[in-house]
């Protein structure tokens, strides 16, 4: 029997300990997972959280997987960040706003960047002029340098279309994670673990919601419409495995704690409680 555990961030999974879980297979996560717990490999989407990923060195210690990450030589570094701008237009612009968030690049000889172009953001600026600037919605440009080892890969590389062709279809971190560990692991079971798609409250469910490249906690609930289209979309996509949905109580309290109806008709979709971990073989 091979298993993957399929890691989200929703509030459910507070105080388990997901160090247990080795012993019985492949971990994948998502997003901030890696600031308590590193996991077998991660996932990210969003292109604040992804370079905050690279940039705290977790992609030197295990696979990471990105949405559109094409490494550039470095060579390319002025003419695609840096063009048009003096050294001392950009200081007077990133001392207020940090407008060009990257790491240290030592030997590096490729990066990665997302984001708006330098030079207009400076222009904006300047023209804005004065105590104005505080009201300028402005757009951080990030650069990620990359360093060795590294073990980043963009999510084209593994993931495909319904005919087979690489293709990143868009999708959330959780599903594409899921994806991902399906293709890559070939297991027979994926346990979904954290990934509860509703909250019990009015509130964003989120175990690192009011941090940084996350949604603040008075925020409501993020609908949970794509991530039970997407993976209704993967249960189709892989029939022989196993995906067992793990919820806290699964007693069918509220919405996080019962079957999802959209599933019905998936029977390789099942549902389990905590229990169920403790008593893996």
């Amino acid at each position: 029997m091979k298993r993957v555990f399929l890691i989200g961030n929703g509030e459910s999974r507070r105080d388990f300990n997901l160090q247990n879980l080795r012993q019985y297979g492949k971990i994948y996560g998502c997003n901030a997972l890696y600031r308590d717990f590193l996991p077998d490999a991660l996932i990210s989407v969003d292109h604040g959280i992804m370079h905050e990923v690279y940039h705290a060195g977790v992609a030197q210690k295990i696979p990471c997987y990105f949405r559109d990450w094409t490494k550039v030589p470095g060579a390319s570094y002025h003419a695609l960040v840096r063009s048009g701008v003096t050294k001392e237009e950009f200081m007077e612009a990133n001392k207020e706003y940090d407008i060009l968030v990257e790491n240290e690049k030592n030997d590096a000889e490729e990066f990665v960047i997302h984001g708006s172009n330098l030079k207009g953001i400076v222009e904006v600026l300047k023209r804005a002029g004065g105590t104005d600037k505080r009201n300028i919605n402005h757009t951080t440009i990030k650069v990620s340098w990359i360093q060795k080892p590294d073990y980043s890969k963009s999510i084209t590389d593994i993931m495909t279309n319904d005919k087979g062709s690489k293709h990143d279809r868009g999708w959330s971190a959780g599903p594409t994670s899921g994806f991902v560990a399906c293709a890559v692991e070939k297991p027979n079971e994926a346990f979904l673990i954290g990934h509860d798609l509703y909250s019990t409250t009015n509130k964003i469910n989120n175990m690192y919601k009011s941090t940084t490249n996350y949604t603040a906690k008075e925020n409501g609930p993020t609908p949970a419409v794509n991530w039970i289209n997407q993976w209704y979309t993967l249960a189709d996509w892989f029939p022989n495995v196993k995906i067992i949905k793990v919820n806290r109580f699964n007693d069918g309290r509220d919405q996080v704690n019962g079957p999802i109806k959209e599933w019905n008709e998936r029977k390789n979709i099942t549902y389990a409680d905590y229990s169920t971990l403790d008593n893996l073989a």
